[in-house]
């Protein structure tokens, strides 16, 4: 899957990430737009998937979740691990 269709999950407010899903599905016609998230974000990448299934594309489906950790540099150098997530949502 190309990059274009992929939604980093962050800070933000769960609205900006459901407008960005929203308008990749709806103006730029992708079928399938992935969520990325880690760490804290993952509870905001499930409401943002949960409130675009729900309240905006009722034809939209969850294809794949797909769970992991990753192994991120602190600053002292030292690894942490971090969970994350990807959430596939297609047309």
């Amino acid at each position: 899957m190309a990059e274009e269709n992929t939604v980093f999950i962050g800070k933000k407010g769960t609205m900006a990430y459901v407008l960005a899903v929203v308008t990749q599905m709806n103006q730029q016609g992708s079928k399938e737009v992935t969520l990325k998230a880690r760490g804290k974000a993952i509870s905001r990448a499930v409401d943002v998937a949960e409130i675009v299934k729900n309240k905006f594309i009722k034809e939209i489906s969850v294809k794949n979740i797909h769970i992991s950790t990753e192994e991120v540099s602190i600053e002292d150098g030292n690894p942490l691990k971090v969970s994350a997530i990807e959430i596939k949502l297609s047309k």
